[in-house]
């Protein structure tokens, strides 16, 4: 029952994490080719000023839901109920999502400060990597952070389950 249910976590979050990764291809579809450093510095300038954004929003929510996670295992650890391995495992994997979403998010901010401007020196793609590599982070972003509340969901509603008198849930 357990292991079913970890598989189940993680097909909703994987599935999730597909949605929102397909979603972001077709918006980069939308954008178009960027044929050019000049084109590529301008989507790179109106990028930044909602992944600046984005990247604070998803480094605050992951390291709240680190510091939730510390919570929920200190308190079903004394709950006198039993929790199968799948709780903690749904745990861990709530962990790892919110720790990879926040080094990303990290990245992208990182990132996000550099000057963007025409520089000679730099090759004549350059700009279109950069963009393209900002796009797909923020992209990865959201997708993990939506695993993880997908995760988060699933496993509170089994702690919730655990505890909650009676069958009805």
């Amino acid at each position: 029952m357990g292991f079913t249910n970890t598989i189940r976590n993680h097909l909703w979050a994987s599935g999730t994490f597909i949605a929102i990764c397909l979603i972001g291809l077709g918006a980069r579809w939308a954008i178009g080719d960027v044929y050019s450093g000049a084109e590529a510095t301008q989507l790179i300038e109106a990028l930044s000023r909602a992944g600046l954004y984005l990247g604070s929003a998803i480094t605050t929510a992951s390291a709240t839901t680190l510091a939730l996670m510390l919570t929920l295992i200190g308190m079903i650890r004394k709950i006198d109920r039993d929790f199968d391995d799948n709780t903690y495992r749904s745990i861990d994997m709530v962990a790892k999502l919110a720790t990879a979403s926040m080094m990303i998010s990290l990245i992208v901010l990182l990132a996000f400060t550099l000057p963007v401007g025409e520089f000679e020196e730099m090759p004549q793609n350059w700009y279109v990597r950069m963009y393209d590599g900002l796009f797909t982070a923020c992209v990865l972003m959201v997708g993990l952070i939506a695993s993880t509340v997908i995760v988060l969901y699933r496993t509170v509603r089994g702690v919730i389950t655990v505890v909650t008198p009676g069958d009805k849930v």
